[in-house]
């Protein structure tokens, strides 16, 4: 079982935390890792793109001229692919992209970026992360307290004092256990976590 030192807000070490080896000491596939990653940024994806086919441009009623005797290519619509603003061939229409992975490989891709943190000495414990008042300035002394400036910071329950000094900071991200993921966890250089958060973790993962 692993062993991790718990810091307070000013940086200085108040306790000591055990991790659960099954959590955080798994053997890292990065090709589960990726899957994982893909499957996630395929989900995000909007997939808005449209454009309209001969059929949904409007005009187009009649023939643009007869058929005989102009010394042009016969033609029978000014909304045909090949005229100049006519209908997209095999154009994009909405859809959506996403697409699901087994939840026993989820779970597992999200043990295996929690291992890689810890093995990376990127992991950093904090005994509590409740601020006296929204302020970037005291968020960002924390920060340098902890002696790190890119990070995923996951709280136990929502900290509004946190939530908000943190939101003008964009190499940081406050999440909630219930939002974990493996993304934002390889995204960001540091992971913060708050100590009550651990056992949440371990609740979600221990299965």
């Amino acid at each position: 079982m692993a062993v991790v030192d718990v810091y307070n807000v000013k940086g200085e070490k108040v306790s000591q935390v055990d991790l659960v080896e099954e959590i955080f000491n798994v053997p890292i596939k990065v090709h589960v890792l990726h899957e994982v990653v893909t499957m996630q940024l395929a989900n995000r994806r909007s997939g808005s793109a449209s454009t309209k086919g001969r059929s949904e441009v409007s005009g187009g009623g009649r023939k643009p001229y007869r058929q005989k005797g102009t010394g042009r290519a016969r033609a029978g619509s000014i909304r045909s692919p090949v005229w100049r603003g006519g209908g997209v061939v095999f154009g994009p229409t909405p859809r959506s992209y996403a697409y699901k992975v087994p939840k026993k490989v989820r779970r597992q891709a999200l043990k295996m970026a929690l291992t890689s943190k810890l093995q990376e000495n990127c992991l950093i414990v904090i005994d509590q992360f409740d601020l006296e008042e929204i302020k970037t300035k005291r968020f960002l002394d924390v920060m340098n307290a902890l002696n790190t400036d890119d990070a995923l910071i996951v709280e136990d329950r929502k900290i509004e004092t946190l939530e908000l000094s943190s939101r003008n900071v964009p190499s940081v991200k406050v999440l909630r256990t219930e939002g974990l993921n493996v993304y934002d966890i390889l995204k960001f250089k540091n992971l913060i976590l708050i100590e009550p958060s651990i056992r949440q973790i371990e609740k979600r993962l221990l299965l």
